[in-house]
Formats: C-alpha cells, sequence, structure tokens
C-alpha cells in the first residue's frame, strides 16, 4: 500500500533514487511553484501522472499566505514503502575502506515515528551504513517517518528484525562492535573513539535498551549532563551519537 507523503524533500529524494515506486503526484492549486514545483517537474521527467487538485474555498485565504513549498500547503506523493534489506546487505564491509570505517544503528522498540524519522534525517547525513528496527513494540514506517527524515530514508540501508539480540550477534560476526547508550551507564561516550566499526543501540524513550539487548553489547556508555537538564529525547540523544562515532562527525580526529 503506498504511503501519502506530504514533504517535497522526502517526495524529491524518493523521485531520485527510485522513481518506479512513486506511482502519483497530487498537487493543491497554487503548488506549482517552488519544492512542489520541483517535484512535479521531476515526475514528469519519469512519467509519473502529476495531477492538480483544487483547493476547498475554506482553505484558500489560509493557503494564499503560505509557503508553496511547505508540507502543509495540501500535496502530496503516492509513494511505495521501501523493502528492507537482509541483514547480510546490511553489514557488507568495503574492505578497500579498512575495518575501522563504518557506523551502524540499532533501535530497541522506539515507538514515536518522528524520533525515528529524525534518527533516518541524521543517519542519512552523516553516511549511516544501516539501521535495524524491531519488528515489534516500534513505531511502523509510515508516512509520517518518511516525512519527518526529509529524504533519509531513501539513503540510509535498514532492517527489520523479530529477535534484535540475534541481529546483533550476526552484527558482531561481521566485526562490528556493539555499544549500548543508557543514562545509568558508568563509563561516559567521551571514554571511546571512532577506532573501530560500531553499531550504537538506542532504547526506548521510556524504558530504554531491554535486559537481553544490555547483555549482548560490549560497552555501555552514557552522555553526561553539564547544566540542570538530565536526559536527551531518543532522537537527539541518537544525533548526537551518530556525529561522534560517524568516520565522517566532527567526533573523528
Amino acid at each position: 500500500m503506498a504511503l501519502e507523503l506530504k514533504n517535497p524533500h522526502s517526495v524529491l529524494a524518493a523521485l531520485k533514487t527510485r522513481p518506479i515506486d512513486v506511482t502519483e503526484i497530487r498537487l493543491t492549486a497554487g503548488a506549482s511553484q517552488g519544492n512542489w514545483g520541483d517535484v512535479a517537474d521531476e515526475a514528469r521527467s519519469h512519467g509519473i501522472p502529476v495531477v492538480v487538485r483544487k483547493a476547498p474555498p475554506q482553505k484558500m485565504k489560509r493557503r494564499q499566505s503560505e509557503d508553496q513549498g511547505r508540507r502543509t500547503a495540501g500535496s502530496v506523493a503516492l509513494v511505495k514503502p521501501r523493502i528492507p534489506s537482509s541483514l547480510s546487505e546490511l553489514f557488507a564491509m568495503d574492505k578497500s575502506e579498512g575495518e575501522s570505517r563504518g557506523l551502524w544503528l540499532a533501535l530497541d522498540c522506539i515507538q514515536d515515528p518522528h524520533n525515528i524519522g529524525a534518527i533516518f534525517r541524521t543517519a542519512g547525513f552523516f553516511g549511516v551504513r544501516g539501521v535495524i528496527l524491531t519488528k515489534d513494540r516500534s513505531a511502523p514506517l509510515n508516512g509520517t517517518v518518511y516525512d519527518v527524515a526529509s529524504g533519509g530514508m531513501e539513503g540510509v540501508p535498514f532492517a527489520v528484525e523479530t529477535n534484535l539480540s540475534r541481529a546483533i550477534t550476526e552484527a558482531k560476526e561481521a566485526g562490528i562492535w556493539i555499544m549500548g547508550t543508557s543514562e545509568h551507564a558508568e563509563e561516559d561516550v567521551a571514554a571511546y573513539s571512532q577506532d573501530r566499526p560500531w553499531m550504537v543501540v538506542i532504547g526506548n524513550e521510556e524504558k530504554g535498551l531491554r535486559r537481553l539487548t544490555l547483555e549482548q553489547c560490549d560497552v555501555v556508555c552514557r552522555l553526561t549532563s553539564a547544566g540542570l537538564v538530565d536526559s536527551l529525547n531518543a532522537s537527539v540523544a541518537a544525533g548526537i551519537m551518530i556525529a561522534r562515532f560517524s568516520p565522517f562527525g566532527p567526533g573523528v580526529k
């Protein structure tokens, strides 16, 4: 079943990477400029139907004052969801790059689609090699995730696994080290560097990492507060970890 995407940046990314999965563009009258205009031009170049719809009268006045490129403009695109990768595809190493390069993520039962989308956006920015999500007790990869990711869902391979513990075991067998995150960890993240391929595991917004997941981690560390706030949103914490441990992030010396 196709997703209805409302963020033109997400739609453009899908058009450029897998246009065969974009089935239709539906534009609100007057939205043919800006980002949605770029979407329409790209879609037409692939022979994808572009339909212009008339906005309901009660919404016309408000819409005249809105930026036509914003996701709130009423335009949508019908896009098929991406097919998840296998773990063997996710962990494939390019030996020419060296074993020390690469960052992966595992999301242990993240339930807010906005968090997942934000994590994918950061992962796409920093070139994360792959993301593992849990099949159960996690938010579905719906249109909200794709829109918040703003194109990140198109550039980052991902796998959806029933058994995260087994997936982590496969990561270890592929030569990847596992770093858990917990506010209760004894060591600060500063104790580690991007000197090996890491998989950073981010826990549930309320409960953190599950016991079996923690037991699979090679190390567990925390982000230490320097102010009055003692905790971070899951996607913010993930963003900091990605920036620090990505081979392309500022944490690399």
